[in-house]
């Protein structure tokens, strides 16, 4: 090893070790929780259709077909509360606190409203055992004038409506219910269903929520569909609670169709205990089944202009959780722990046909390696081609031939990873021999940076079927050169809709992929698309006649160079 590299080894070791300690909380995405399989046939794990809700200190994490809901003083360590009082088979819930009370309702014919004064007890009591709308997606919101309203819709066909509910005949509805957001998807593109938004018809609007910020009302809902990786959260604007609402052209606002697991759609604006907004989402895998789904958490604004953003830039690599009041515009809470696995080479002990090893780091939680059994001893070993700081992991199972399902007894994941420099000594970095938590994307900040070439993960317990992972994903750093920055961006719009542009760049061949960075103004370039393997990218869900503004960023294992704006 030179001196050089020494010295930029131990310089980027030091550099780690600060930003440890001034940030104890990290996070990454797909959130580490213990997603339940589904009672169906079909043996896939879900969670979706999220609300995190802050009462009293705590916040409380609710999600669709989840047989109970979680709980955690900081957003980053959950803790599972299973539930029974509560209709948590039921898909979306809606939660909101009026006066000293959390009030629950959820999808279906014949809703019921349920109420808890402490939701770390599972005494959840029915308020109406009425409520008078048959809905699906519902949503609750509480003024700061104390009315209390209520949106729903999840259609092809209907629309998003609202009505206000009246707090003293037991949040009954109060008139007839207004439409409030029709479906247009000829002017927004990102409406349209495909994954390529080019199915041609109006797809599912749906999952509501609203917010209220300086005076404005924002209401949000989810398109095209669960299933699709363009699936994301758009907004209305209005000045008040049921309208008339204003399209914002810089939807949709919460977006992440490219990355390891895709996805950003039926969220919930919230603000953290600081007062810090965030975003939490649903994220698509759908393979074994269209609602195989996963839970994602994105920092989030509103910029001067009162555009709602939701920052999904590196959005599943390791994040920091903030610990007071920032600005969430100027202070990113990216780790700058950066991929060090992608398309690395790979040894494993067995694999099944069609689940090759490079499987398992091709950034793409769709397709996995799987060993040939689950015993014991299957192993998988990475290659990072040099020695890097590692400070971060996360392991993804994929559950290969599992047939367990919601009623089941489950084993967890047992295994232990190790480091090395050479592949011939090896070093104890995780410990997983005794674990008790049902986790498939679990998240590990090492305690402190290590260097490594090499990284083992070894089996010793699944839950069922093969030991399958669908990534190993490593963080960190590598002492290098950074990419280029992109300075030239061409932007071609289609003229026969220009609902659709392929935008292009010089490709680096230092960079390991870029950022796509656009939005409406100079300087509200929020939504971001990562693109991996390529130097030019296809956007099919943009808003028509809508002027926009890019940036390419370019990146790779040592750090980000920021590129220059264009316009189109």
């Amino acid at each position: 090893m030179s001196l050089k590299y020494l010295i930029a080894s131990c310089c980027l070791l030091l550099s780690c070790q600060t930003v440890w300690s001034q940030q104890s909380f990290t996070f990454c995405n797909p959130l580490d929780l213990n997603y339940r399989f589904a009672y169906d046939d079909a043996s896939y794990r879900e969670a979706a259709d999220p609300v995190i809700h802050l009462f009293k200190g705590k916040y409380y994490l609710y999600a669709s077909k989840s047989g109970g809901y979680w709980t955690s003083d900081n957003m980053v360590q959950w803790k599972y509360l299973r539930c029974t009082t509560l209709p948590v088979e039921d898909y979306a819930p809606a939660v909101e606190t009026i006066r000293d009370t959390v009030f629950f309702i959820a999808s279906g014919g014949n809703p019921k409203l349920y109420y808890n004064t402490d939701p770390q007890k599972d005494n959840w009591k029915i308020y109406n055992a009425h409520f008078p709308i048959s809905m699906t997606d519902p949503a609750i919101f509480r003024d700061d004038d104390g009315r209390i309203y209520f949106y729903y819709g999840c259609s092809a066909t209907n629309p998003i409506m609202g009505v206000e509910l009246d707090p003293d005949r037991r949040l009954d509805t109060i008139g007839t219910p207004q439409v409030l957001i029709d479906h247009r998807f000829r002017e927004h593109g990102w409406e349209e269903p495909g994954e390529s938004n080019n199915n041609g018809k109006a797809g599912w609007n749906e999952g509501s929520w609203m917010n209220k910020y300086q005076g404005k009302y924002y209401l949000q809902y989810a398109a095209p569909g669960t299933e699709f990786n363009g699936y994301g959260d758009g907004v209305y604007i209005a000045d008040r609670p049921l309208g008339p609402f204003t399209y914002m052209d810089n939807s949709p606002f919460s977006y992440k169709p490219r990355g390891f697991i895709n996805g950003a759609g039926h969220g919930c604006t919230f603000q953290d205990k600081y007062g810090n907004y965030w975003h939490v989402t649903t994220m698509t895998i759908s393979v074994r089944h269209m609602f195989e789904r996963r839970l994602g958490l994105f920092p989030a604004c509103f910029d001067k202009q009162g555009q709602l953003h939701c920052l999904t830039a590196f959005g599943d690599y390791p994040m920091k959780m903030p610990d007071r009041k920032i600005d969430i515009k100027a202070s990113s809470l990216f780790t700058g722990w950066m991929l060090l696995s992608y398309h690395k080479n790979v040894a494993v002990s067995s694999a099944l046909p069609g689940h090759d090893p490079a499987l398992a780091a091709d950034e793409e939680v769709r397709t996995w390696w799987s060993a040939a059994s689950g015993r014991s001893g299957e192993w998988l070993q990475m290659d990072l081609a040099k020695e890097c700081t590692v400070n971060a992991l996360q392991v993804n199972f994929a559950d290969q031939d599992s047939r367990l399902q919601a009623t089941s007894t489950i084993k967890p994941y047992r295994y232990k990873i190790e480091a090395s420099s050479d592949s011939l000594h090896w070093k104890l970095l995780v410990n997983k021999a005794r674990n008790d938590a049902d986790v498939t994307h679990h998240y590990i900040m090492l305690p402190k940076p290590t260097l490594a070439r090499y990284i083992r993960v070894t089996c010793l317990q699944v839950p069922d079927g093969c030991f399958s992972l669908s990534d190993l994903r490593v963080f960190g750093k590598h002492a290098g050169h950074l990419p280029n920055a992109v300075t030239q961006v061409s932007v071609s719009r289609d003229k026969a809709d220009n609902r659709r542009a392929t935008v292009s760049w010089n490709a680096d061949e230092n960079a390991t992929g870029y950022v796509v960075y656009y939005g409406t103004t100079p300087e509200s370039l929020y939504t971001s698309v990562m693109v991996y393997g390529d130097h030019q990218l296809r956007l099919t869900g943009l808003n028509k006649d809508i002027p926009y503004y890019f940036r390419v960023d370019a990146f790779n294992e040592s750090g980000v160079s920021k590129g220059k704006e264009m316009n189109n």
